[in-house]
């Protein structure tokens, strides 16, 4: 497992992503990076896709207190969230699950860390109010 997710039904893929973002908000992340990987795959190899994008989530003292512990943590940040249309009305919102960081780093100063992005991450994606998290 590496992720969970929730789906939203009823608005639109944009209103999914002003929803999201307010989500990471009230848990105090904020959007370092938004990559739009169906205009992506359009723009490289003319291929279409549903709406999907990427985005880089970050809560600067949890990001601070991981780059302190272990300097080279960076490679696994920010948290990716993705937000990825599956039909007219159906979106589903993914969230990486901050253990992979201590799975792959094993410093226990990181699983501090870790466990409060995860609470973080899960409180906003409940908030979302979609159907049952589910983990992927």
């Amino acid at each position: 497992m590496y992720g969970f997710t929730t789906t939203l039904t009823g608005l639109s893929f944009d209103e999914a992503i002003v929803k999201t973002t307010a989500a990471l908000k009230a848990e105090g992340f904020g959007i370092l990076s938004d990559i739009d990987v169906q205009h992506a795959m359009k723009e490289k190899l003319g291929k279409d896709m549903l709406p999907y994008r990427i985005l880089g989530a970050c809560n600067p003292p949890l990001a601070h207190q991981a780059v302190t512990s272990v300097p080279d943590i960076g490679l696994l940040l920010p948290c990716n969230v993705i937000v990825r249309e599956e039909a007219p009305g159906r979106v589903v919102v993914g969230f990486l699950d901050p253990q992979i960081m201590v799975n792959l780093v094993g410093n226990p100063e990181v699983k501090a860390v870790a466990d409060a992005a995860e609470q973080r991450l899960r409180r906003a994606c409940e908030s979302l109010g979609g159907s049952a998290t589910q983990a992927t």
